[in-house]
């Protein structure tokens, strides 16, 4: 099993930045590429960025360019550093992890941003 648990959320102003943590615990051997998506009131979760074992990144096209995902292998952990930040990227955001038998969650953590 792995768990996984977000940290970074918070409250800022339209332009501002922050940086998300999600720390892999557990079977994490076991995990491939890891991402972090985001549900905003109303609406569907979406993905937001991704970045598999080999490096290779992808993003949705509304962060493109604001936003940089990243991993350290040796701490079991990925970022999202989120810049330029606009009151559409209000939303709890996920971390997800996806391994040979299964995929994983976390609890997820509030971005709000004020304009």
């Amino acid at each position: 099993q792995v768990q996984l648990v977000e940290s970074g959320g918070g409250l800022v102003q339209a332009g501002g930045s922050l940086r998300l943590s999600c720390a892999a615990s557990g079977s994490t051997f076991s995990i491939n590429t890891m991402g972090w998506y985001r549900q905003a009131p109303g609406k569907q979760r979406e993905l937001v960025a991704r970045i598999t074992s080999g490096g290779s990144t992808n993003y949705a096209y509304s962060v493109k360019g604001r936003f940089t995902i990243s991993r350290n292998f040796a701490k079991n952990t990925v970022y999202l550093q989120m810049n330029s930040l606009k009151p559409e990227d209000t939303a709890v955001y996920y971390c997800n992890a996806w391994g040979v038998v299964d995929n994983y969650w976390g609890q997820g953590t509030q971005v709000t941003v004020s304009s």
